[in-house]
């Protein structure tokens, strides 16, 4: 809250308590309406959340969000049902006590995304394991499912649930969500048989005929046409533009694999969907007698496996027990007609019992190997909002009762933890006027002369009762009670608003007029018994679950539905009264779901039948504003030069001082034992006002420190890099003289040594020196020509090296005749340049194997074996078949030649200490890689053509060469 007071002119106030006129209902609205059209559709009443729907995509669910309101103190950001979520889990956390998030409003103000966001938030906060994992799929695909089962389009909400829910997640010590628990309450039955205008019956019906798989669709005996079944289309809006229902359909089926039914249960769950619709289509016709009967109706084959005969007798007679005898008594067309739709909406409803009960069994499973010992819950009411319609029936009285029952709850317990913060605080509690509601719950609920009561009797009553004689009744007992009213008991100017068969109740919320007609009927919601007997027959197991054998075919009748609901809302209320309460308060902004539209009129009248005011009123009792004093000095200590920037002492005399120099008044404040409270919301805005110029100040002089800081680190940054810089340069610098140096060693001792062996032949010690000795004559002799011819002796005396040039010129000058050519043209050491390589070889014998030294030598184009200045051998490359060595260590080497006729000299047997080197120079000059194989054991040879020999090669324990006895050359290796 105080992180964005500053911006409460432009956006409103985020906490509503702070509001100066808190008692106007104008100044609230004007509140919430600039809020809105800001897009923060979220606002506080103290610690509950007012949610606004904005019917369009907000960016304000992501992850990173989730992550920004973790952890994070209630006031400390923005609004938000992440912080409402986030605090009930760490204050679960950290007093080990149970919580609960009510969240209400009417249809289409956003319950059931508010209930998703705070799942999703669990699913995404809390630890992850395999296990937990699974719990959280668990939790999140149960709501597909019972949205499915159990939500509807309405006229004022295309996804309306139509039955409370009540969830229970599970935390374990450590806080990962362990498992959960489902109750729900008042399943809108009466929709499986009828729709008003506008409005359709539950989502899976739609679901399985749009997107059921052809084969299914075949199984179950459907068509791909919901116009086809009298169920579906009675609202005359079976298909809806914001319903996908085919994507839905796969939702579903996904879902119900995850939350652990079976195959055969699905299949089975199917099959029951399937019946209530082929059930919808049986019609009846009457005999001669006017009773029912039923003639080649087709649909009776896909009822559930039950045997038409069975089936027949079941929707067309009742069974009456006389003493011992049993007689079956025919219906009339109505009546079969009644027994049909009471038989479907028994199917429905208990299957909808059923189904719960396995999520139930699905999240328990995942808990039961987990450490019971120390759980604490979080508990979700979705709970239908006050509905006030233009034709209200027994519906709405059930659902209007429950909001006074939980307002009711909500009043109390507000004004009971109000109590107790005050009294811990030690401070005195003021007694706080609200309107207590009491007396309206009183007149629905009272013993024997309650609505409830006098319902119930009427249904019970034997003889003729009727919608009328209830109302009559009521009229009797209860007409003199401020709060109800009908056009008998009316005055004249209220009588012209009422029917002959309504009654009006003054809610705490307003006034709402119910239509009597369809009370009794609805509240009894009667089965026959030959009907349950009839469903026990079935082969379908989810269908002899629901209906088991076992139940008690008692002749009492069993509860009505008006005090099962009752009955239901005591146990809530119990449940709740044991937890700490948190509350959502939905709001719908416009009846059109148009985004950025306002409707005054209808949120004026949603707050009111919310209590938001009386809510505020309550929180309002007695001071605005309450924090923790460690907060609050944190915040304001920059307002008094005593406590900025550290107090040395406690937090509670900090505040002392601070609210001294700040000059609050004795009336305006009081402080408690942990909290600082304030009465008026102005005594906090002056703080807060004073504290924004206190903060700009700060944060000048904190920049001004920050930037001197950061100049001071930039020039020590830039002069230590200045340093290093200079360091690298004379670095390189020293390393380049050292070089330069090293160089001018080096020539220098070369040019010494080249002048020590300046008269020896030319050899690499010397050639430098001797080119710089004819360069250096070369260039004295160009500048010491003589003048003329006659000058002989006047030529400079050329240095030995040029000694030879000298010699030449003397022998052949003018003697031989192409001499002047020749004077162009250098001496060089030798003309022989196609010599690559040579090395010395032992050549064997081809006859004989006697061993003798040769020369090998390799150019470019063959290679030669060569004795002193003969040449023995010559093999060009071409000719060279290929080269064998042996894998042992010895050094032999056989080359071989292609020998076309028997002058021709065979292959060559050589024995070469430098094996690697000449051979590595072998396959690069003659391009012969792939010619050179290693082989094991012996090697065949070509004496000459026709002729061949072996050298066979083996390891000893020295090294030899001999001819063996078989003719063999025998190579021993170490």
């Amino acid at each position: 809250m105080e992180a964005s007071l500053t911006a409460r002119d432009r956006v409103g106030i985020q906490d509503f308590v702070l509001l100066d006129t808190y008692t106007s209902e104008t100044a609230f609205l004007d509140n919430l309406r600039k809020r809105f059209h800001e897009n923060l559709i979220y606002t506080y009443i103290g610690t509950l959340l007012v949610s606004v729907n904005p019917y369009k995509e907000l960016d304000i669910y992501s992850k990173k969000q989730m992550d920004t309101y973790m952890g994070v103190n209630f006031f400390e950001l923005p609004p938000h049902i992440y912080a409402l979520a986030d605090n009930a889990f760490r204050t679960m956390m950290s007093e080990f006590n149970n919580h609960f998030i009510l969240i209400s409003g009417e249809s289409g103000a956003g319950k059931t995304e508010a209930s998703k966001k705070i799942l999703q938030f669990y699913a995404v906060s809390c630890p992850s394991t395999k296990v937990l994992n699974n719990v959280r799929d668990r939790l999140l695909l149960s709501n597909p499912v019972l949205e499915a089962f159990g939500n509807a389009k309405t006229l004022k909400n295309d996804n309306s649930s139509r039955f409370g829910k009540y969830m229970d997640i599970q935390f374990d010590h450590q806080g990962g969500a362990v498992g959960g628990h489902i109750l729900s309450y008042l399943l809108e039955k009466s929709r499986v048989v009828h729709q008003n205008h506008g409005e359709r019956n539950f989502h899976i019906f739609y679901q399985l005929v749009e997107g059921g798989e052809e084969d299914l669709l075949r199984w179950l005996g459907l068509e791909r046409n919901c116009k086809h079944y009298r169920y579906l289309v009675q609202g005359k809006c079976a298909k809806v533009s914001s319903i996908n229902d085919k994507s839905d359909w796969k939702t579903v089926r996904k879902a119900l694999s995850v939350i652990d039914l079976s195959e055969s249960d699905i299949e089975n769950l199917f099959g029951i969907i399937a019946s209530v619709l082929h059930m919808g289509n049986i019609k009846f016709e009457a005999d001669a007698r006017g009773y029912a009967t039923l003639n080649n109706n087709q649909e009776m084959q896909w009822l559930l496996g039950i045997p038409n005969q069975v089936l027949q007798q079941g929707l067309t007679h009742r069974k009456i027990e006389a003493k011992s005898e049993e007689v079956f008594s025919p219906f009339s067309v109505d009546h079969a007609v009644y027994a049909r739709d009471a038989l479907a909406k028994a199917i429905y409803g208990r299957t909808f019992s059923w189904l719960v009960n396995k999520i139930n069994e699905s999240l328990a499973n995942m808990v039961s190997n987990k450490d019971s010992s120390r759980k604490t819950v979080i508990g979700l009411l979705d709970i239908y909002g006050f509905e006030v319609f233009s034709v209200n029936s027994f519906e709405q009285f059930c659902i209007n009762y429950c909001n006074e029952k939980l307002q009711q709850l909500f009043i109390e317990l507000t004004l009971k933890s109000e109590q107790e913060e005050y009294e811990m605080e030690g401070i005195e509690w003021e007694p706080v006027p609200y309107f207590n509601n009491k007396i309206i719950c009183d007149l629905v609920e009272e013993k024997f002369r309650g609505i409830i009561s006098l319902l119930d009797e009427e249904c019970l009553r034997p003889g003729e009762a009727t919608d009328l004689t209830f109302l009559e009744k009521m009229e009797d007992k209860i007409g003199g009670h401020p709060h109800f009213v009908t056009h008998k008991l009316a005055d004249q100017k209220t009588r012209k608003t009422l029917e002959r068969g309504d009654f009006r109740l003054l809610h705490y919320a307003g006034e709402v007029t119910y239509c009597v007609v369809g009370f009794l009927d609805k509240n009894n919601d009667l089965l026959y018994r030959n009907g349950k007997e009839v469903m026990r027959q079935s082969k379908n197991a989810i269908i002899k679950h629901c209906f088991p054998s076992t139940e008690p075919d008692s002749k009492r009748r069993p509860e009505t539905v008006v005090t099962q609901f009752k009955n239901s809302l005591v146990g809530l209320t119990e449940i709740l009264m044991m937890k700490e309460p948190w509350y959502v308060r939905c709001i719908k902004p416009n009846e059109a779901k148009q985004p950025g539209h306002f409707d005054d009129v209808l949120v004026r009248h949603q707050v009111k039948y919310l209590g938001l005011m009386e809510h505020l009123r309550v929180r309002r009792a007695g001071f605005a504003y309450r924090r923790k004093y460690e907060i609050f000095l944190q915040r304001y200590k920059p307002l008094c030069p005593d406590t900025w920037p550290n107090w040395k002492g406690t937090a509670a005399e900090g505040v002392r001082c601070l609210i001294k120099h700040l000059g609050y008044k004795s009336d305006e404040y009081k402080m408690g034992r942990t909290k600082i409270f304030i009465r008026h919301p102005r005594t906090l805005f002056a703080t807060e006002d004073a504290f924004q110029v206190c903060k700009h100040k700060l944060a000048t002089r904190i920049q001004a420190k920050y930037k001197g800081y950061k100049v001071k680190g930039n020039y020590v940054k830039q002069r230590e890099a200045a340093t290093k810089i200079e360091t690298c340069w004379r670095g390189l610098m020293a390393r380049r003289e050292r070089q330069r140096r090293a160089w001018a060693v080096k020539v220098i001792k070369k040019f010494i040594k080249g002048f020590m062996n300046r008269h020896q032949p030319a050899c690499t010690d010397n050639s430098e020196y001797l080119a710089y000795v004819r360069h250096s004559y070369l260039t004295r002799l160009k500048e010491n020509l003589p003048k003329t011819v006659l000058e002989k002796d006047s030529w400079l005396t050329p240095p030995p090296i040029l000694q030879e040039v000298t010699q030449t010129s003397a022998l052949f000058k003018g003697k031989k005749e192409n001499y002047p050519f020749s004077v162009c043209r250098p001496f060089a050491d030798t003309r022989i340049l196609d010599l690559h390589y040579s090395v010395p070889v032992v050549k064997y014998d081809r006859n004989g194997f006697r061993p003798r030294l040769r020369q090998l030598i390799f150019t470019q184009e063959a290679a030669y074996l060569v004795e002193e200045a003969k040449i023995k051998q010559w093999i060009d490359y071409s000719s060279l078949k290929g080269v064998s060595v042996s894998n042992l260590s010895d050094n032999f080497l056989i080359l071989h030649v292609t020998c076309d006729d028997s002058k021709q000299k065979g292959d060559l047997v050589l024995q070469c200490d430098f094996l690697f080197e000449a051979l590595t120079k072998l396959s690069v000059i003659a391009n012969k890689q792939n010619c050179i194989h290693v082989v094991q054991g012996s090697v065949r040879f070509d004496i000459q053509p026709g002729r061949e020999g072996f050298v066979d090669f083996k390891s000893g324990q020295e090294s030899m060469v001999y001819r063996a006895k078989n003719g063999h050359l025998m190579v021993v290796s170490l």
